[in-house]
Parts: structure tokens; C-alpha cells; sequence
């Protein structure tokens, strides 16, 4: 998803739901903003790299968070679009935690565990990243904190997000070794929290027009199984529930009426109708990039769309 971002500024940005399981590991990105638009040549890393990559970071992260040391850490030493991260059930880390618990060496101290390409070159499936969602200036690394104790757990999420949103840069000779490995310039490489990345992402979105939108990507991420509705004019009716998103798809008559023109008024507003079914496949492609399954209903002139989209 083509995505301007930059790392600045680092604050004043919006404030997202807290983590609803507060015992889960604790989850981050370390995130590559790319030079000109350049884009990475490789899709993930070998083992040897990866693991010397995965080093780096788990002591970048002790640097900044000593009681990041007394966990495992689980690198995905591939790169993704932000939006494959920030999804409902956060998909990409729980892989992560699938491979930790398989991993060799449980219950022998902290681990670092890094996973990228096999031996003959090519990405795992649980580690491609989507190709229609590349290109944009923004490239994530995820990785998990995991094992250990639940009050130390807790005490390394408390602190990675006091941290890392305004001093989680990388060290200069970590992102040297990210910018070789995949061969891409690279203007910054930081650390975010999932919540850092997400409150970013909603400072984006805000920039191109999408603010009203967030809403619902932050339910759909941080409560799954909640609802979220989107019905402020001139902006498409759409309902999150259920881990979809259900849109309103209205004819121009039914546009018309749902919106409150005159109806003698709907063929010189065809332009702007077209314009409100751009809006919707603007949103809906946002959606959809970020995992969320977008259902179109049918709206006839008359009908209730919002009793429809309940339905």
C-alpha cells in the first residue's frame, strides 16, 4: 500500500486502545523508511544474516530496555507493508510465536530466533509478504518478546512503550547491516511498539484524508470482536462487526435519498456520486489491506441502509 510516511514528527499523535490481553508477549517492528522511494531487492534475508541481524537488534533492544535480555526474541528478518502487520489478530506476530514454541531450546535461557529465507533462497509462506502491497516508503520488520515470566513480560511491554516511540532509533551499525542485507537505502531504522506503528499509521491517514476511517481499523485490530460504525455524511455507510466490514452500496437514487438531495437534483450531482464510489473503493481497498473482508449491501431508495447493514 502506497503510504507516504516519515518518522517525524513523534508526537501529538492519536491515542489507540490499549492491548485487551494483558498477559500476550509483547509485539514490535523494527521499521525501515527507504530512500527515494527505492525498494528493497530482497525479499528476506539468509540464515546467516538473519541471525546476524537478529543480534543487533536484540541488543539495540536491551539498550534501550534491559528487561528486553531475559526474553526470547523472534525476529521475522522480512519485510512487510505496515498494513500486513496491523490487522486483526495481529496474524504476521502469531506466526512468529508458532515458530518461538517449535524452536529448540525452550526452558534453556533467553533465545534469539531469527527466520528468513531457506536454503535455496526462497521466502517461507508465512513470512511473503504481499506483493500487491509493496512500494511503499515504509518497510516493517516484526518481532516478538516472548518467554520469561507474566510480570516480566509485563514490565518489558510497560517500558517499551515509554521508550520506544521517542528513542527507539536504531544503532547506526544495525540499520548499516539492514540496508546491505536487503539492498535498499535506508533513511531511518527505529523500533515501534504494534501500538506505536498503529498510532503512526492513524497520523498518515489523517495526512491523506482517511481519519475517518481509522475508527474502524483500530476496533477491528485491538477489538476483534467489537463494532464500529462509520455514518457521518458525505462519507460511506459502513458497519465493522464481526471481523467484517459491511459497506452500503446505494444506486444514485438510493445515494440521493440516503444523503438528503433533492431527487430532481441527482443527475446534476453525477459527478459527485461518482466521486462518493471512488471514496468507496478507496476505503474498501484500505480495509482490505489491512485484512479486514469488506461485504457491499445493496441499498435500494426507501430502504433503512443501517437496518441492512445489521442484518
Amino acid at each position: 500500500m502506497d503510504i507516504e510516511c516519515s518518522f517525524e514528527p513523534v508526537t501529538g499523535q492519536p491515542q489507540t486502545m490499549s492491548n485487551p490481553n494483558p498477559e500476550m508477549n509483547a509485539l514490535g517492528v523494527m521499521a525501515l523508511e527507504l530512500a527515494g522511494g527505492e525498494q528493497p531487492r530482497a525479499a528476506a534475508l539468509s540464515s546467516v544474516q538473519a541471525g546476524e541481524l537478529a543480534t543487533l537488534v536484540g541488543r539495540d533492544l536491551a539498550k534501550l530496555v534491559p528487561q528486553a535480555s531475559g526474553l526470547d526474541l523472534v525476529l521475522a528478518a522480512a519485510h512487510f507493508d505496515p498494513a500486513e502487520v496491523l490487522r486483526p489478530g495481529w496474524p504476521v506476530h502469531r506466526r512468529l510465536e508458532e515458530l518461538q514454541m517449535r524452536a529448540p531450546g525452550r526452558n534453556q535461557g533467553p533465545r534469539q530466533l531469527a527466520f528468513g529465507a531457506d536454503a535455496n533462497g526462497d521466502v517461507p509462506l508465512p513470512l511473503q509478504a504481499d506483493a500487491t502491497l509493496a512500494g511503499g516508503g515504509l518497510r516493517v520488520l516484526p518481532f516478538v518478546l516472548a518467554g520469561g515470566d507474566a510480570a516480566l513480560l509485563r514490565e518489558t511491554r510497560d517500558a517499551l512503550e515509554e521508550v520506544l516511540l521517542a528513542n527507539g532509533m536504531a544503532q547506526p551499525d544495525t540499520a548499516l547491516l539492514a540496508q546491505d542485507a536487503f539492498g535498499a537505502r535506508i533513511e531511518h531504522a527505529r523500533y515501534f511498539t504494534v501500538n506505536d506503528l498503529a498510532a503512526m499509521m492513524a497520523m498518515q491517514y489523517d495526512n491523506q484524508g482517511l481519519a475517518a476511517l481509522w475508527p474502524l481499523l483500530e476496533t477491528a485490530m485491538f477489538d476483534p470482536a467489537g463494532e464500529q460504525w462509520l455514518e457521518t455524511a458525505p462519507e460511506p455507510l459502513l458497519r465493522y462487526a464481526g471481523g467484517e466490514a459491511r459497506m452500503a452500496l446505494f444506486d444514485p437514487t438510493g445515494w440521493c435519498a440516503h444523503y438528503g438531495h433533492e431527487s430532481g437534483d441527482c443527475d446534476r450531482l453525477q459527478r459527485i456520486y461518482e466521486q462518493f464510489l471512488m471514496r468507496q473503493r478507496q476505503m474498501a481497498a484500505v480495509l482490505e489491506a489491512h485484512g479486514i473482508d469488506v461485504l457491499y449491501v445493496h441499498v435500494e431508495a426507501g430502504q433503512d441502509a443501517k437496518a441492512l447493514l445489521v442484518r
